[in-house]
């Protein structure tokens, strides 16, 4: 990668402060710590930290306090500390081990129950938390940590501190985290040998029992009491049954401190299903279709596999470095897109003052929404006995949120109306009241920001963690259900999905009917008229017979087509849906990202309006225009009489939306860049350098951040007024720093007193002289006169 320097004084002071990692802990795509510890840090803090969870350090505290303390169960007597240098200094000396228990008591707390690594642990981050934060230090708001700590307790610990003490203040405690972890990770001399590769003793046991079950279905099958789908899944059932049970056998026969067992339980590297394939049994496997093979592979790494098992796992080794190289180039092409379309997406303004909002729910899959942290309120909210929750306009934290859910309970359909860039009422960007608070800082977007792109990098990033999988769904034939990341695909570009579900046209009553060629499903409308939708066999409809239902409900299972929804079911259905759809991938897979970065896709993707009639105006049928900006026109339009034009919502997919810009220049730098071009000439179109890429490619500075036009245009006033000149030399030191001493043939009238207007001239007329009474060449120096022949 090439090296870049700063060299103006500007690009410095960015470099200082935008750029420095310490000023960038948390995550733009969701706004918690990035910068966390890792693989041997997390080891090392594991093992530090090491021992008995809360409940038994209750018991044993009880036994203690009651002075019946069993050696022989629970080892010898704790030691009592009254500081942690007392606990770390008999460490030192081998009086104790690291994990060996210790009664602790710090400052106005009295004695608890702990281990001697958690007391080390505990005071290097106390100290590390003094020395960033000097006089605001206050040691009692500390909690000390009495608990063994995993990679995802580490990052809950990293975060709550970067909530408590600031982003800044925590690089330190993350330097003291890995100087913990690498120090006792190597004290540990943890190291992987195929000795700590234990086989569960009862597996054989377990395999022969499914083996019999196993045989029971085919038996079923054979006499014709199941169809061989069945015979299928219940076979493919059974063995996935059977490796985790294995897989459950084998983690409870590892000791806690081996080293393998370690590694995976602390989260630093690999996982339980990793372990499972070295000392459980590999299980089931696909062919190179993707269907799974019924007979599993019941040996694992440790024993060693047969001909046929080896050959059987190739298949899954190959697709699997096949699908990362696809996968990566897919991913990058989908980051391009989005950034393309979401390029001049920057925050413009305070507030647009809208009075549209978004309805988001209060709690999402049992735990409260965090995607509502950071918004503001579009209105005032209130309990059901009218007390105030919210203002209008107020930013929701951790505790409004809390209040929130303390009012209303779990339930799951409470909505708060908030702000969002879908709603955002500004022709180019969005404003600071629809963003909300930006992730990466904790605190409000500033006016510049760069939200498109920072939007289009959240989604696009971890593209390459999604699957490139179709699964295919036992149960309906030729229904594939299309997942990771051919999906969000699917749905940024607006595509017809596969597993396509129908929506009602017109709501009604409903009747199923079952036919040869499947189920038909009847809607009579209000009016008595028929609307009939024909499924194939076996498909799960949403639906029940003489059930009444809405227009636009949907008929059956599967995903729906994002422009048949908006036709029917208008732009904020549509707008949610897309939102809810990409997030179901990301979670699915495990990735966090915020569902402002996907609002503000979604709103690029339905920007346009195709004009139906012009009236009074200049647009073209058919035309594409951009809603905000039709709604202007209108206005104008009405004020002086006329009749408005009317247009049709569209969605457009993330590519065509990037071509459909106002900017010729950006579409142009995309796709298509000959049509692109011809076009732009033959409608004689101007680009007003609105987004970045226009700006990069004619070589101006981009209207973002530090290149706005409210921060260029910005005056600094000097905290003391400069001296003068003339208060620092007087005439003659003047005069004899510039060499125009007495000792100089000066012309007639050359007289210097102070520096006027006519001092350029002076100094004209001297160097005339010197040339003149030099030797012609013009080498002359003011500071040594030319000698003149004599």
């Amino acid at each position: 990668m090439a090296v870049h320097v700063p060299l103006s004084a500007e690009a410095q002071a960015e470099a200082r402060v935008l750029m420095l990692s310490s000023n960038n802990i948390l995550s733009p795509a969701h706004g918690s710590p990035l910068a966390t510890p890792t693989q041997d840090m997390v080891l090392g803090i594991y093992y530090i930290t090491y021992g008995q969870d809360a409940e038994e350090l209750a018991e044993l505290d009880e036994s203690l306090k009651s002075g019946e303390w069993n050696e022989k169960a629970n080892g010898q007597r704790p030691r009592s500390f009254r500081s942690a240098q007392e606990a770390e200094l008999a460490f030192e000396n081998g009086l104790v081990k690291l994990h060996d228990l210790a009664e602790f008591r710090r400052e106005e707390h009295e004695h608890f129950l702990t281990t001697v690594g958690r007391i080390i642990f505990n005071d290097r981050i106390e100290r590390a938390l003094a020395e960033a934060l000097e006089e605001d230090w206050d040691p009692r708001g500390f909690e000390f940590v009495n608990r063994s700590l995993k990679k995802r307790d580490i990052n809950d610990m990293v975060a709550a501190l970067v909530e408590v003490y600031g982003a800044s203040a925590v690089s330190r405690v993350l330097d003291a985290f890995k100087e913990l972890g690498f120090h006792f990770a190597t004290q540990a001399g943890i190291t992987v040998s195929k000795n700590d590769v234990i086989s569960p003793p009862d597996k054989e046991e377990i395999l022969e029992r499914y083996e019999q079950q196993a045989a029971g279905i085919v038996d079923q099958y054979e006499e014709g009491w199941i169809t061989a789908e069945e015979r299928k899944d219940s076979v493919t059932d059974l063995w996935n049954a059977a490796t985790d049970e294995v897989a459950g056998a084998m983690e409870r026969n590892l000791d806690e401190l081996n080293p393998i067992y370690m590694m995976a339980n602390s989260g630093a590297r690999g996982s339980f299903k990793q372990i499972r394939q070295l000392a459980g049994m590999r299980g089931l496997m696909a062919n190179p279709k993707g269907e799974i093979i019924e007979r599993p592979i019941k040996s694992n790494f440790m024993e060693g596999l047969s001909v046929l098992e080896y050959f059987i796992s190739t298949h899954g080794a190959r697709k699997g470095l096949a699908d990362t190289a696809l996968r990566t180039a897919d991913s990058g092409y989908l980051t391009r897109r989005l950034v393309d379309v979401a390029q001049d997406v920057i925050i413009n303004t305070d507030d647009c003052k809208t009075k549209d909002f978004v309805e988001m729910t209060v709690m999402r899959d049992g735990e409260p929404n965090q995607n509502l942290i950071g918004r503001r309120a579009a209105k005032k909210f209130e309990t059901k006995r009218g007390r105030e929750l919210l203002k209008r306009n107020q930013t929701i934290d951790k505790v409004e949120l809390a209040e929130i859910v303390e009012a209303y309970g779990e339930d799951a359909d409470v909505t708060v109306p908030v702000r969002s860039p879908l709603k955002c009422e500004l022709e180019t960007g969005v404003c600071k009241a629809c963003y909300g608070r930006s992730m990466a800082t904790g605190k409000e977007a500033e006016l510049g920001d760069a939200v498109g792109i920072i939007a289009a990098q959240s989604i696009g990033e971890p593209g390459t963690q999604l699957t490139m999988r179709t699964f295919h769904t036992g149960g309906v034939a030729g229904l594939d259900i299309t997942q990771g990341l051919p999906r969000v695909v699917e749905l940024f570009e607006a595509r017809k999905p596969k597993g396509l579900a129908q929506l009602a046209v017109e709501g009604g009553k409903v009747q199923v009917e079952q036919t040869d060629k499947g189920t038909k499903v009847v809607v009579t409308d209000s009016q008595g008229e028929d609307h009939s939708y024909s499924f194939p066999p076996r498909t799960v409809l949403n639906v029940s017979h003489g059930e009444r239902i809405e227009r636009g409900t949907q008929l059956n299972e599967g995903s729906l087509d994002p422009k048949e929804l908006l036709a029917i079911r208008g732009r904020t259905e549509t707008e949610m849906y897309l939102v809810g759809e990409v997030q179901r991938v990301y979670k699915a897979q495990g990735v966090d990202i915020n569902d402002k970065h996907i609002e503000l896709i979604v709103r690029q993707m339905l920007r346009k309006v195709q004009i139906e009639s012009k009236g009074s105006t200049e647009l073209l049928p058919g035309q594409l225009e951009d809603r905000l900006k039709l709604q202007a026109i209108n206005k104008d339009v009405k004020a002086d009489g006329g009749t408005p034009a009317k247009g049709e919502e569209v969605i457009l997919g993330i590519t065509k939306a990037s071509l459909a810009t106002e900017s010729f220049l950006s579409a142009a730098s995309f796709q298509e860049t000959t049509k692109v071009l011809t076009d732009a000439a033959l409608e004689g179109k101007r680009d007003h350098l609105v987004g970045l890429k226009e700006n990069v490619i004619i070589g101006k500075l981009i209207p973002a951040a530090t290149g706005l036009r409210h921060y260029r245009t910005v005056e600094i006033d000097p905290v003391e007024p400069p001296q003068r000149p003339d208060e620092q030399f007087d005439d003659e030191a003047l005069a004899a720093e510039l060499g125009l001493t007495d000792e100089l043939e000066q012309p007639q009238g050359a007289d210097v007193e102070g520096f006027g207007a006519s001092f350029a001239d002076e100094l004209e007329e001297l160097a005339a002289d010197i040339e003149v009474s030099g030797d012609g060449s013009g080498n002359g120096s003011a500071a040594e006169p030319a000698k003149t022949d004599e």
